[in-house]
């Protein structure tokens, strides 16, 4: 019984030793593992924690490496599945401003869109029909060329004419009037 005694404290003292000499290793593969230097550092402090406490009636370890790699896992694990679970139903600050966060436009730029409405609106009635009614169709209702052509009973060559013709006649429009 005596010689059982005796061996446990030295099974101990070798993984104790293996932790040490594998210390720098075991941390760069739990921080691969979880992601995080935290939680890296976390594990490997439990490691230390659960290899120190081992009991007596421990069977013989054969590999103290792989045995010590194989706790430290299992760890990370728990670790990271804790912190997610943790952090799955934290609400952080950016969430909350974003949930109450205002998307109407403010003030100043609802007189400059109706400011800028006004002078499309002057520009387009000063615009032939046909072009006026192109632009229209085109920009307001979707309309293909051919769909235009089809309306305004003109070729779809004359269709991109007039739109040409009433982009350049707003583009100026505004130039001149600004």
């Amino acid at each position: 019984m005596t010689t059982t005694s005796s061996a446990a404290p030295q099974v101990q003292d070798e993984i104790v030793t293996a932790y040490l000499r594998h210390w720098r290793a075991l941390l760069a593969m739990l921080r691969r593992r979880v992601g995080s230097q935290e939680l890296a550092e976390d594990a490997l402090q439990e490691t230390w924690l659960r290899l120190s406490t081992l009991s007596p009636q421990t069977p013989p370890i054969a590999d103290h490496r792989a045995f010590i790699l194989r706790v430290a896992g299992n760890i990370a694990i728990d670790l990271a599945r804790r912190e997610k679970r943790h952090t799955g139903g934290v609400i952080t600050d950016d969430m909350v401003l974003n949930a109450i966060a205002d998307t109407c436009p403010s003030p100043e730029t609802i007189i400059i869109d109706r400011d800028q409405l006004r002078f499309l609106v002057l520009a387009l009635t000063k615009l032939a029909p046909k072009p006026r009614a192109a632009l229209l169709f085109n920009r307001c209702d979707g309309l293909s060329h051919r769909e235009i052509a089809g309306r305004l009973k003109v070729s779809e060559s004359m269709v991109a004419r007039y739109l040409a013709q009433a982009l350049r006649h707003c583009r100026d429009f505004f130039r001149d009037e600004r």
